[in-house]
């Protein structure tokens, strides 16, 4: 079973942040230069919150807002569901399925240690699972 620790040292602990202050436009050029779907949303070391495409359109685009005019500090989630570097790629697909989310921060020591998203976890799977496959074939063929 893949641990987020492995997944993190395998994809990077490189995380995207943007602060509360910040325009919802800057955010989502940021998430547009970096290829990614969500930011989490700091002031300095400390994790307030995360914003994601979805954030945009349900809370600016449907709602008539500016994004030039609307901060990050009013789209944003700030009831941030985040995982440990032990938790099991299982069961964050687990939480992500039933809390209906992407991205999960990585909180190590009580600070930001990385971020993995549902696609992440997909790949983590698949691999194993072709892994299996080739150890199951090479006992199958000796």
């Amino acid at each position: 079973m893949i641990s987020v620790r492995q997944l993190l040292d395998h994809k990077g602990r490189q995380v995207f942040a943007i602060a509360p202050g910040a325009a919802v436009l800057d955010a989502i050029r940021l998430m547009a230069e970096r290829h990614v779907g969500a930011l989490l949303v700091m002031e300095g070391e400390t994790l307030r919150g995360i914003v994601s495409e979805r954030d945009y359109a349900r809370k600016v685009i449907l709602m008539g807002r500016s994004s030039a005019d609307t901060p990050v500090r009013d789209i944003m989630t700030a009831a941030v569901i985040t995982v440990e570097p032990e938790t099991p790629v299982e069961k964050c697909m687990q939480i992500m399925t039933e809390r209906r989310v992407r991205h999960l921060p990585v909180i190590e020591g009580g600070h930001v240690a990385g971020m993995i998203s549902i696609g992440d976890l997909v790949k983590a799977v698949i691999a194993e699972q072709q892994q299996h496959i080739e150890q199951l074939e090479s006992y199958i063929h000796s």
